[in-house]
């Protein structure tokens, strides 16, 4: 089943100043989530962000922080606890973060578990040790969460070259 962007929301995991320089690859998983921010933006997918204890990690890196519409502080590892994390309607959340292994993985699970569609977009979501983060993928995989790319949820939340917005989309992709 193809993602749609009318019930589509995206959810940003943990992308903090003081975490994401620590994160194998940390630049691309943040490049990767601003295009499906970007794309969010354009397309009406409303963005949620998750910040891990910014008292000591920090608020959201400068790249994201100008598009979510919902940010919850957490101080527990999965955000999927908090009723405000989401809109009422989402029903299918596509998930961006660091790190894979930890709050990515634990808000991934228990997502799974309120039986939301979970998508998770592998070149989106890191860790500091490459090996936590395949481990996390493939468990994520393992307990029903779709694993994609961003350029795949980009081209199923346009579906069609006729959208209107497809060629401000495509641009990201540059």
């Amino acid at each position: 089943m193809l993602l749609t962007a009318a019930g589509s929301v995206l959810l940003l995991v943990d992308f903090q100043q003081r975490l994401v320089p620590v994160i194998h690859d940390g630049e691309t998983a943040v490049a990767r989530a601003v295009r499906l921010a970007e794309a969010a933006q354009l397309l009406g997918v409303p963005v949620c962000v998750t910040e891990q204890y910014p008292a000591g990690l920090g608020p959201t890196v400068t790249e994201l922080s100008g598009y979510p519409q919902n940010v919850v502080a957490k101080t527990r590892f999965s955000g999927a606890a908090d009723p405000t994390l989401l809109p009422p309607a989402a029903r299918e959340v596509v998930v961006a973060g660091v790190e894979a292994h930890v709050c990515v993985l634990q808000t991934v699970a228990e997502l799974l578990g309120s039986e939301h569609r979970v998508v998770v977009v592998a070149d989106a979501v890191g860790s500091r040790d490459p090996a936590d983060r395949a481990a996390a993928l493939e468990r994520m995989r393992g307990h029903g969460a779709e694993v994609v790319t961003s350029e795949m949820v980009l081209f199923e939340w346009l579906r069609d070259s006729t959208h209107p917005r497809f060629r401000e989309v495509q641009k990201l992709l540059r």
